[in-house]
């Protein structure tokens, strides 16, 4: 369907294969650089993967009891699966701006504000990565990760939201490198948060967030 300033707005049901997904990523983000595309926002589930940033680093795979996959992706681990709602954004910055860190902080501030639609107070960490928030014992927990990749001034991958994921199966890797910080969700929070509940917060923010991403100051990709 159309979303917001005449981007394809995509939500696929049930569970997407994570390698098929960054194929069809890539080649929409390819047709987009060539001008032969619109651009898209797809929202998605993955079944159980670990994914590889190309900054992972072995020493982090604790437990590989899912598949692992390269992303292409910056960062590190990363664990996806159900209950976790994946955002990807295949957005044309030639035309919002040659910026890739007013993008990355573009987008931490759409899901912040998403999260606070539904009830989560959430934040950024300075020199840490991700999107966090308090769990229930009041410590600093990180409740979405963020992991772009920018092609041809093109974006690819962006988001994840725990909203209800089995948080155990995120113990075969050290999430994003972060030892020292536990993950939560909005389930552990004490809300219940199904998938379009979120879509429409998700929705409900996005003109903000690509209005957002008209900064002055331009960084090489």
């Amino acid at each position: 369907m159309q979303g917001p300033d005449g981007i394809e707005w995509r939500v696929s049901p049930g569970l997407t294969d994570y390698a098929e997904a960054l194929s069809a990523m890539e080649a929409r983000a390819a047709a987009i650089a060539a001008g032969e595309a619109s651009e898209l926002i797809w929202l998605l589930e993955h079944p159980p993967v670990y994914t590889a940033g190309t900054s992972a680093d072995p020493a982090e795979l604790i437990d590989p009891r899912f598949p692992v996959v390269p992303a292409g992706r910056g960062g590190r681990y990363t664990y996806h699966g159900p209950g976790q709602r994946i955002g990807y954004l295949m957005l044309d910055l030639n035309r919002r701006g040659r910026d890739v860190r007013c993008f990355v902080h573009g987008v931490e501030g759409w899901v912040i504000a998403a999260l606070a639609r539904i009830g989560i107070t959430a934040f950024r960490a300075p020199g840490r990565i991700g999107i966090w928030t308090h769990d229930a014992s009041g410590q600093e927990a990180k409740i979405g990760a963020i992991g772009i990749r920018v092609r041809r001034w093109v974006t690819l991958h962006g988001f994840s939201v725990n909203l209800a994921p089995n948080l155990s199966d995120f113990g075969g890797i050290v999430p994003c490198g972060i030892a020292e910080y536990p993950v939560t969700s909005a389930q552990a929070l004490g809300i219940t948060c199904d998938h379009a509940t979120f879509d429409a917060a998700l929705a409900f923010t996005a003109t903000a967030f690509l209005t957002s991403l008209t900064c002055d100051a331009e960084i090489e990709a």
